[in-house]
């Protein structure tokens, strides 16, 4: 005879204070448990990413959440803390139709499935590195500035690997490796935060046939020496943990493995918020330092296997 367990009613649910936050100071002490699992949320406090960025905490029995809606650099979503908290904020605020899940752990996807569906979803590593470890490697590389953007997406167009405009490439911090005169690799950046003391490097690629030179190695180096010189004390950018070449890459600079986190496109499940909004209709109000209060419950997770990203119909 199997045991069936059954959803908790309402009343047995988690009860979680939910506040959308400005207070910088409280955003920076929620995400601090792991800086470089939350390196993107963190970069959102810089104020040039700042403004177009919206926090959610929520604090109950089972501990505190964090979701950041961000419409940045295109609609993103990030998600930290404890998923039962997440699940709270999630039920009342799930964001834009249509996002990129940027920032998740394993332990969040069911309940981020329970108000999005996910799809081309990536298991990753993030890897970060401080001034303490990092270890340069030396080299013939150019700084790249807006003028460059043209070669710089030639490069790119070579694997569609993406398509950057002049004041992108003026605002990060990328470097270019040359051979016959030619753009043969380079490698960005998605979040240069000096102010908050973090960045993310990303867009490392190298032209098929250069590859296997050290010169996705070389200019991810140079790229990471001048963000640790602008005073971001922690540099972080996120891997395929499958690409032993680029993990290998990344350890030799003094990169250093942790948090497994989830990318995936995500589609809110609620077509017209309706859902949300009568839920939010719902939900107590009050005040916590001045700021608007919601109380809610939150569905913890089912215990069992992990999901697999890609299985759109696991939970249609």
């Amino acid at each position: 005879m199997t045991d069936t367990v059954l959803d908790p009613t309402r009343d047995q649910l988690p009860r979680f204070s939910i506040r959308q936050t400005r207070d910088k100071r409280a955003l920076d002490a929620a995400l601090n448990e792991d800086r470089a699992y939350a390196a993107y949320a963190l970069g959102h406090l810089e104020d040039e990413l700042f403004c177009h960025s919206t926090f959610w905490i929520a604090e109950g029995s089972t501990g505190s959440g964090v979701v950041l809606h961000s419409q940045a650099m295109g609609q993103t979503l990030f998600v930290g803390g404890d998923p039962t908290a997440v699940d709270a904020i999630l039920s009342l605020h799930p964001g834009p139709r249509f996002t990129y899940l940027t920032t998740s752990s394993p332990d969040h996807e069911e309940v981020i499935r329970r108000s999005h569906t996910l799809a081309d979803g990536l298991h990753m590593a993030r890897m970060a590195v401080t001034r303490a470890s990092f270890e340069a490697v030396q080299g013939s590389v150019r700084r790249l500035r807006g003028p460059n953007v043209r070669e710089l997406n030639a490069l790119y167009a070579s694997e569609a690997a993406g398509y950057y405009s002049s004041a992108h490439i003026e605002r990060g911090v990328y470097f270019g490796a040359y051979r016959d005169g030619r753009m043969v690799a380079a490698a960005g950046t998605h979040i240069v935060a000096p102010n908050v003391g973090v960045a993310v490097v990303g867009n490392v690629f190298t032209d098929p046939g250069y590859r296997g030179q050290g010169l996705a190695t070389l200019v991810t180096s140079h790229v990471t020496d001048d963000l640790l010189n602008r005073g971001c004390s922690l540099v972080a950018l996120t891997v395929d943990p499958t690409n032993t070449p680029a993990v290998r890459a990344y350890s030799r600079l003094g990169y250093e493995r942790g948090s497994t986190v989830i990318e995936a496109r995500a589609r809110r499940r609620d077509f017209l918020g309706v859902g949300a909004w009568f839920r939010r209709r719902m939900a107590r109000r009050g005040t916590h330092r001045g700021e608007a209060q919601e109380r809610a419950t939150g569905r913890p997770p089912r215990t069992g296997p992990k999901h697999n990203p890609n299985d759109k119909g696991a939970h249609e």
